[in-house]
């Protein structure tokens, strides 16, 4: 008699006990680690130049930071723009959020950006951009920019960068460039001087005085009047020019071979 209490005894216990042991289960044993992130390294850059991370995939979209080789990032997918893949990535140093071309990271997400996202891509690339805020693009200027006139097709949208093209209020041509170490981008007055259908010479005037001449051969940059070392890369329709050790400059096709 004494043997069977005991024993309902501890079944009741057992069956009091079980809930609140289901209750307890997720503090005593660890939840299973969240699948750790896709890190790429910026990679593939000329000297001393920065990777551009843009707001949308597009050598024009808005640079929201940049960053220099070998910084890791957080890659979260990549995907084929019209034959041009992107990859999405975030960076903690400096907190930003943007796309990237994929030749410049290592190694690759297989992944894609999820459906939902390419289409407000799509969707956002599809749609007639406003004219561009050059002040946020090149900084403070002591006259603002007049807006472009609108493109005529998409075609015509995506072969223009804005920022390259933009004409100050006394109608001079103006591009992005710096020239000192860790100068910002700053809008330089230039002229073009073309010479047939792929050769030209840019001139840059600085703002503090003197000038820079650049000269294109087959419609890319090929050397300058500095003597210095001499760069380039490219971004869709966007040349990013450095020569020596500091100067930088920003000139899209479009400036060099017209319309």
């Amino acid at each position: 008699m004494m043997r069977r209490t005991v024993t309902l005894r501890k079944s009741l216990h057992a069956l009091i006990a079980a809930p609140l042991l289901m209750a307890a289960w997720p503090s005593v044993v660890p939840a299973h680690a969240e699948e750790a992130p896709f890190i790429s390294v910026v990679t593939g850059l000329a000297p001393d130049d920065l990777l551009n991370i843009r707001a949308k995939p597009s050598a024009i979209g808005k640079t929201e930071a940049r960053l220099a080789a070998g910084a890791s990032v957080r890659n979260l997918g990549c995907n084929d723009i019209d034959g041009h893949p992107w990859c999405k990535i975030e960076s903690d140093n400096p907190k930003a959020t943007g796309w990237a071309p994929a030749r410049y990271l290592v190694p690759l997400n297989p992944a894609t950006v999820p459906d939902q996202a390419a289409e407000a891509m799509a969707a956002e690339a599809d749609a007639t951009p406003d004219a561009p805020d050059l002040t946020a693009r090149l900084g403070s200027a002591s006259q603002p920019a007049s807006p472009e006139p609108m493109p005529k097709s998409a075609a015509e949208i995506a072969m223009q960068d804005a920022y390259g093209l933009a004409l100050a209020a006394n109608g001079t041509l103006q591009i992005p460039c710096a020239r000192y170490v860790g100068q910002p981008m700053a809008p330089c007055a230039a002229s073009v001087t073309r010479k047939g259908t792929d050769k030209a010479d840019v001139t840059v005037t600085w703002p503090d005085g003197g000038s820079r001449v650049i000269s294109f051969d087959a419609g890319l940059p090929a050397s300058s009047d500095a003597g210095s070392n001499f760069r380039f890369t490219r971004e869709g329709n966007l040349n990013m020019i450095r020569i020596g050790v500091a100067e930088r400059f920003e000139i899209t096709d479009t400036v060099v071979l017209g319309d």
